[in-house]
């Protein structure tokens, strides 16, 4: 991805990066730690650890998939989006399930719009089809954000995990892609 510039809703300046593991895995892996002990974006209750972040870059090094980073003026990393398989089976090779992941100082500023867009972009590029986003019940500010770029309320799974002595609920957002133009079988 080139590098571009874009103004989210705030005064900061911002780049859109194709995040490396040397240079952004230790601020990818804080945003990731911060989500699991402090939310219910992550489903996750252990922090992770480097060699996680070395495993899950090189799984979307593996699957061509992009890790979109924003970066401020000083290239600190604000915020970052991927994308991989929604399903491992062959018949869903046109699906991918995306994250969105914005740093706490950072959050409420227009990132998470700006970075779903890219995404989107991205995913056309590569022929993908859907786009889903699994979201828990309570963050409401991914469901309006998903829902105000056109994503759909595809259903919803009760008490589909356990965190912080409660059930979570995991609602399903699917965006429906022009591509690919001619889909194969195979």
């Amino acid at each position: 991805m080139a590098d571009s510039s874009h103004q989210p809703n705030s005064d900061a300046f911002m780049t859109l990066i194709t995040c490396q593991l040397a240079a952004h895995g230790q601020a990818i892996l804080d945003i990731f730690n911060d989500a699991i002990l402090h939310s219910t974006a992550l489903y996750d209750y252990q922090a992770r650890t480097m060699d996680d972040m070395h495993q899950w870059f090189a799984g979307k090094a593996a699957g061509h998939y992009p890790v979109i980073g924003a970066v401020d003026e000083a290239g600190t990393l604000m915020g970052f989006a991927s994308y991989g398989p929604f399903r491992p089976r062959p018949a869903n090779k046109y699906a991918v399930e995306h994250a969105i992941y914005v740093h706490p100082a950072h959050r409420g500023k227009g990132l998470g719009k700006v970075l779903l867009q890219a995404l989107i972009e991205q995913a056309i590029a590569q022929d993908y089809h859907l786009l889903v986003g699994c979201i828990d019940t309570d963050n409401q500010g991914s469901i309006a954000l998903h829902e105000k770029l056109g994503f759909v309320h595809a259903g919803t799974i009760n008490h589909a995990a356990f965190k912080f002595g409660r059930w979570l609920d995991l609602a399903f957002y699917q965006l429906l892609l022009p591509t690919p133009a001619n889909p194969v079988e195979g």
